[in-house]
């Protein structure tokens, strides 16, 4: 398992390079013990968080970040994650209505097409940046740019060909990275929640992109095959060609060319 991750560690670092590290991302089952040297926020920092917050820890601090309801300060994430029950509140687009759709009909189409856990489903999540990574992780999520996850996107479908399919809703993309991603068991593009931005931090020129565990070796292979193909990053520029300038410029050349035409040959 571990050289499996160390592979797809050096892939990304080679053919990708992401500003922050790579994270591994584990659901907890219930009883099963955590990874030694977990970090949990209510206990070590006195403090609950967002899921992308422990996203975010993980990426930029490199810290192993573990997170159960305790330790959550996210409403939407305690629901969806299966954290706390599901109220009829939240089903019927009341959280969603006047902020993110008009209505709270519209906000519940929202609501009702959010990925879920079931309620006491895990005990928890655990993140962890790639290379510290000691157990077997469910999803791999890296942050990029735009360029950046094409980059990966393009090297998922290096075996099979085709799109890659994924849906934005601009709201919880913690559902969208994990439990999505699981349930399909299909990388997905991931475009940063207003939450994301504002709790952790992704700027406006990040994007993501997550792996599920069957596909890390797919990823490997495309990144290495594509590489191979000619697609690499940063993208390589163009930059055989000449130029064209301002005819004020192109007026020197007009000058040189009258003087050496002037000027007697030999």
């Amino acid at each position: 398992m571990l050289d499996r991750l160390q592979r797809l560690q050096e892939a990304l670092q080679a053919h990708v390079r992401p500003a922050t590290f790579p994270v591994a991302i584990r659901m907890i089952a219930p009883g099963e013990p955590w990874p030694e040297k977990t970090r949990f926020p209510k206990r070590d920092f006195g403090q609950q968080i967002a899921i992308c917050q422990g996203f975010a820890i993980a990426r930029h601090y490199g810290w192993i970040i573990g997170m159960r309801g305790e330790d959550l300060s996210c409403p939407l994430a305690k629901a969806v994650w299966g954290f706390e029950p599901l109220l009829d509140y939240y089903l019927n687009g009341m959280t969603c209505a006047g902020m993110y759709t008009e209505t709270p009909a519209a906000g519940a189409v929202s609501e009702a097409q959010v990925d879920k856990w079931e309620y006491r489903q895990w005990e928890g999540v655990v993140v962890a940046p790639l290379h510290r990574t000691t157990f077997e992780p469910h999803v791999i999520l890296i942050y990029g740019n735009s360029a950046q996850v094409m980059r990966l996107v393009v090297a998922r479908l290096w075996k099979t060909g085709g799109r890659l399919t994924s849906s934005f809703s601009g709201r919880i993309d913690c559902a969208d990275a994990v439990i999505t991603t699981m349930k399909t068991d299909e990388c997905q593009v991931i475009l940063p929640c207003y939450g994301d931005r504002v709790f952790g931090q992704a700027q406006d020129d990040e994007m993501a992109f997550t792996i599920p565990n069957s596909k890390i070796e797919w990823i490997v292979e495309g990144l290495e095959g594509t590489h191979k193909g000619g697609i690499r990053y940063p993208i390589p520029k163009f930059l055989r060609y000449t130029g064209i300038y301002p005819d004020h410029y192109m007026e020197m050349e007009r000058q040189w060319r009258e003087k050496k035409e002037a000027t007697p040959s030999g």
